[in-house]
């Protein structure tokens, strides 16, 4: 049996397939303007029994393709707890928004707290800070890492943390302790979210933002717990829905 998720995020979109429970293909492509068209290129050589989707736009793929329906949520604790089945906690950071998801011992979903609609704690907010640091996304990272101590950022909002930011720059404060206080920031706000969802070990960070060793290194300095970052980070959702058309298929073959 083969079967596909697709995870059709703000930022990017997620292709994974499963065949025989074993993951075969991995794919994903920067969203656009016309997310349809990215979903059909990045289906246009697969064979699947089945498919299921989730994100922002799982809707519009509904309208146009058949396919199952199913929220990030359940998409990223199901995924998760195949990738790691001693997961409570799943922290994902993506473009848009931050969730929390809280898991019982047997991998059901319990509670979940996302973030408020404001862009702050979000990858979007990484990617602003980074130009006001007159650095590229991928040098952010690293210049967190050569910093000592974060020089302490007090907006919650993405505009007014970036004039900040550039003031904090004007005034001579290394741009590596600046880098460092909007991850301590940001690590701060999501510690808060996880521990109103009820962290417990072990955590499993997500979404685009977990690629960043420095964001998992202070979220595992703040939250005292064992934290897993997958191999892709971005692609646990997609993992997700294929699992889910997975146990579909299976229950329609039975009632067949």
């Amino acid at each position: 049996m083969r079967t596909a998720g697709i995870d059709i995020g703000s930022r990017t979109v997620k292709l994974a397939i499963l065949q025989d429970g074993q993951l075969v293909t991995s794919r994903k492509r920067e969203n656009s303007f016309d997310p349809l068209a990215v979903c059909r290129e990045l289906l246009a050589d697969e064979v699947y029994d089945s498919i299921v989707a989730t994100g922002y736009g799982r809707h519009l793929l509904a309208q146009n393709i058949a396919t199952g329906l199913v929220s990030e949520i359940k998409a990223s604790a199901v995924g998760a707890r195949w990738l790691y089945p001693a997961c409570r906690t799943v922290i994902d950071i993506g473009g848009q928004d931050t969730k929390a998801i809280s898991l019982d011992p047997m991998g059901r979903l319990q509670r979940f707290e996302m973030n408020d609609k404001c862009a702050a704690g979000t990858g979007r907010f990484v990617e602003v800070m980074a130009m006001a640091l007159a650095c590229r996304l991928e040098e952010f990272d690293a210049l967190v890492q050569s910093s000592g101590q974060g020089y302490s950022i007090s907006s919650t909002c993405a505009v007014f943390a970036e004039s900040e930011v550039v003031g904090l720059i004007g005034r001579g404060v290394p741009r590596s302790s600046v880098a460092r206080g909007i991850v301590d920031s940001i690590v701060t706000r999501t510690g808060l979210l996880a521990r109103r969802a009820g962290v417990a070990a072990d955590v499993v960070f997500i979404g685009g933002v977990a690629r960043n060793a420095s964001f998992r290194d202070v979220l595992l300095e703040r939250l005292g717990l064992t934290v897993h970052v997958p191999q892709d980070p971005q692609m646990v959702a997609a993992i997700g829905c294929a699992l889910l058309a997975r146990e579909a298929e299976y229950c329609r073959m039975q009632e067949g």
